[in-house]
């Protein structure tokens, strides 16, 4: 198959996509912010020096995911219809799971638009909660799933 954003001659390319079908796409990807049982306090009790950590978080990913575009050269400029970001807490880690979803009627696929809604996201958590853990790790940034396009439904451990 080959990789799709190098041509013959081993240049980067951008895909055309302009003779694929219009189709429903989605994509959930998740990453794992690992902090201390205080910046964990802080931002689950809502109690942070810098305000609502989560709303800030939230916006970031939304806006990050926006533009994903202008972030990675050879990313098409898409017209999202939706992007959710969601937080789940553990308290016995302490860590944050952050998922970003992405959809839009298009002609390509919107997973590097999650992943970037997912990096955002978790690094505004990282910023807005350095002063209290500048130790917090982001880990497991990943695609969760996909759905539809040419190549159909997808999902993270399936192949």
């Amino acid at each position: 198959m080959g990789l799709s954003h190098v041509n013959r001659q081993g240049e980067a390319n951008m895909v055309d996509v302009s003779e694929k079908a219009v189709t429903a796409r989605e994509a959930i990807a998740q990453g794992t912010l690992l902090l201390s049982q205080e910046a964990f306090a802080e931002i689950s009790e809502n109690r942070a020096a810098k305000g609502d950590v989560l709303a800030a978080a939230r916006i970031a990913g939304i806006q990050g995911a926006k533009q994903c575009a202008n972030l990675i050269p050879l990313c098409h400029p898409l017209a999202l219809s939706k992007v959710d970001i969601t937080f789940e807490f553990d308290e016995v880690t302490p860590s944050i799971v952050v998922q970003c979803r992405c959809k839009l009627k298009g002609q390509t696929g919107v997973e590097m638009e999650a992943l970037t809604g997912v990096n955002i996201a978790l690094l505004t958590l990282f910023d807005m909660c350095k002063a209290v853990d500048p130790n917090m790790i982001m880990t497991g940034i990943h695609v969760l799933e996909k759905r539809g396009g040419k190549t159909g439904d997808w999902q993270h451990g399936n192949g």
